[in-house]
């Protein structure tokens, strides 16, 4: 018996209609949608212009073998019985219903003015969010009809509502006007809104008799380009047969573990958590997490989601990564998870034991910046070492090869997150913890959030750039120049010299002005280089103490000189110059494409695609990123002794 029920193309309308009335529904699993209205706007441009817009794939589900959710938008299903579950199309068939029934965030209308003039339908078409004033005026129809607007929503049931509406407006015009008007607007149905009526997808519908281990494999081969399906809902399609809902089990979690939610935690990170827990050999790659049977979801969700939640308990309560935001590495998650999942707690003092080789273990991996590349072999070789040490063994390697510069600290600025976001973890952690400047209270996530505290400048960077000439933006940056402070102090500070705030802020009756400074790692004392204002002595000061706090994390005894020594032609083409390049990948490869030259856009799609892998920072692969940092590192260079080749400027 042929898996196809039919493979003949369908009208937009009709499938629209399909999703209005419930008889077309989505399996439960599917993602959710995630188009912006920008995308939306294409896709209508492109069946506008009668181009094709890819086809749809759906099931007759009259077996019910998936649980089955409406379209977002659409009318809920309540108990209604659907004919079609749609497996591939879901995104281009929920922004047209939206854009076209007028649901949704946003709302799409036409100029008829444009079309009127020649305009092409791109240039007519445009959005605008539902809840704003202008979209609220426009819902009525004497403004449309005035301002010759046409709502999208009107051609929800094909040209004859273009028609109506046209005729409507026609009427409110003196007969002379009114001719012209329905002459125009019969050419713009003719040109545009008559194929807009005509088109049609090509929907393949696969019969009630194809097999849930088929749909699942289907689903999860049509997926794997495009906007990719996570692998949880690759798995969650999967395992649905086998009764495990991996959906309800997330939800479960994030009941009973909220700081599972507070963290923003991919659920991914639990799925390769179980690989790597349930493995003779660990791994967490993504073949292998895709592999996982149902058994191992069965035998290690409940252990991996505890260890995870006291995990995070851990880098809250003791590292005081107080928020998503300040978590140096999400990758690190997993293997956290899968050995306190597979290690247990014991019930007496060494617990106590294992937690601080754990917090060592972490802060190593943090400034060792371990898990900047290859996350996945790292976490596999952690979840073997890390056991064995926790049971009196072995250092880890992450541990034992740990080594650190701290003239390095000099260069970390927010773009260096893992660095960055670690350092700001330990000034919030040092002595009695870090103190808000304006409540005094020792500042925790709650108050970060109702404070509007964040990461600002010491010396202020503008005062640093006017008065003091420091010309690089990466020296003022720097974290050595960073604290979190909230967002009254902030904005008293302005561009003020550090003598001059720092002082009002002494003067205040009753304030413990030491404690304070002294809570985030900044210097006292009437010898106290804000008194004089030396930025210099400052970072020298400063970088003493995150140092001395850095070995107290890791362990470490003695500094490391990582200073890279770089083989760099001069402008005569001989001998070598000693350049300090970041040690950072990114800035570092971007140095590099500057040196070999190009464009701006050039430079920009080289470093993309360079790092279009790093699936832990995503922003890499991004082209807009690199052309944003390009003036800013072009200085750095030329601070450095170095001669950047950009042909032309930046746009």
């Amino acid at each position: 018996m042929s898996l196809f029920e039919d493979t003949n193309p369908r009208a937009l309308k009709e499938l629209l209609g399909e999703i209005h009335s419930r008889s077309m529904s989505l399996p439960d699993f599917q993602r959710d949608f995630v188009w912006e209205p920008g995308a939306t706007q294409e896709l209508i441009v492109s069946i506008a212009n009668d181009y094709p817009a890819g086809s749809i794939l759906r099931v007759r589900d009259a077996k019910r073998v998936f649980a089955a959710r409406e379209f977002e938008g659409a009318p809920a299903l309540d108990g209604h019985k659907h004919t079609f579950l749609v497996l591939d199309g879901q995104q281009r068939l929920t922004s047209l219903y939206q854009a076209f029934y007028g649901v949704g965030e946003h709302r799409y209308f036409l100029d008829l003015r444009k079309l009127m003039d020649g305009a092409d339908f791109e240039e007519a078409i445009f959005h605008e969010r539902a809840a704003t004033k202008w979209v609220k005026e426009r819902e009525d129809f004497a403004v449309q009809a005035k301002e010759l607007l046409l709502p999208l929503s009107t051609l929800k049931n094909g040209a004859g509502g273009f028609s109506q509406w046209g005729r409507k407006t026609a009427r409110l015009l003196s007969d002379r006007e009114r001719i012209a008007l329905e002459d125009a607007l019969d050419r713009i149905e003719e040109q545009w809104i008559q194929i807009i009526d005509d088109y049609h997808f090509p929907v393949v519908t696969l019969s009630d008799t194809t097999k849930p281990d088929a749909l699942c494999t289907i689903f999860e081969t049509l997926n794997r380009t495009g906007v990719k399906l996570s692998v949880f809902e690759l798995l969650t399609a999967r395992f649905w047969p086998q009764n495990i809902n991996l959906r309800e089990l997330w939800e479960k979690t994030l009941e009973q573990h909220s700081i599972i939610g507070d963290f923003e935690v991919d659920p991914y990170y639990v799925l390769q958590a179980i690989s790597l827990a349930c493995r003779k050999a660990p791994s967490c790659k993504r073949s292998e997490v895709l592999n996982l049977a149902a058994a191992d979801i069965s035998n290690w969700w409940v252990k991996v989601t505890d260890a995870l939640a006291a995990g995070l308990h851990i880098l809250r309560d003791d590292c005081k990564v107080t928020l998503p935001k300040w978590l140096p590495y999400q990758t690190m998650l997993a293997p956290l998870a899968a050995v306190l999942a597979k290690c247990g707690t014991p019930k007496t003092p060494v617990a106590g034991a294992q937690r601080e080789k754990l917090k060592r273990w972490f802060w190593c991996s943090v400034f060792g910046q371990v898990y900047e590349s290859a996350p996945n072999s790292k976490s596999a070789k952690d979840v073997t070492e890390l056991p064995a040490w926790l049971d009196g063994g072995n250092l880890p390697e992450s541990v034992s090869t740990f080594r650190f510069d701290p003239k390095s600290l000099r260069d970390i600025t927010p773009r260096q997150r893992s660095i960055y976001r670690g350092v700001i973890c330990l000034i919030l952690g040092s002595g009695t913890g870090a103190r808000d400047f304006h409540t005094q209270a020792v500042i925790t996530g709650k108050l970060i959030l109702e404070q509007g505290i964040d990461d600002h400048h010491v010396f202020p960077a503008n005062y640093l750039e006017t008065k003091k000439g420091v010309a690089v933006a990466r020296h003022r940056d720097c974290i050595l120049n960073r604290t979190l402070i909230d967002r009254t102090t902030n904005q008293m500070i302005s561009d003020r010299a550090p003598s001059d705030y720092l002082d009002e802020i002494r003067r205040t009756a009753g304030f413990p002005f030491d404690a304070v400074l002294q809570s985030h790692c900044l210097p006292i004392g009437d010898d106290s280089p804000f008194w004089s204002d030396d930025y210099e002595g400052f970072l020298a000061w400063r970088q003493q103490r995150l140092w001395a706090e850095i070995q107290r994390a890791t362990g470490v005894k003695e500094a490391t000189d990582l200073e890279a020594t770089n083989g760099v032609a001069d402008a005569g083409g001989e001998g070598k110059s000693t350049i300090k390049f970041p040690r950072n990948p990114y800035d570092r490869y971007l140095w590099e494409c500057l040196l070999e030259g190009g464009t701006a856009d050039e430079i920009a799609a080289k470093v993309a695609a360079h790092f279009a892998e790093d699936h832990e920072k995503k922003y890499r692969a991004n082209p807009k990123n690199a052309l944003k940092w390009i003036p800013e590192t072009v200085e750095d260079m030329k601070a450095a002794g170095l001669k950047p080749q950009l042909k032309g400027t930046v746009k």
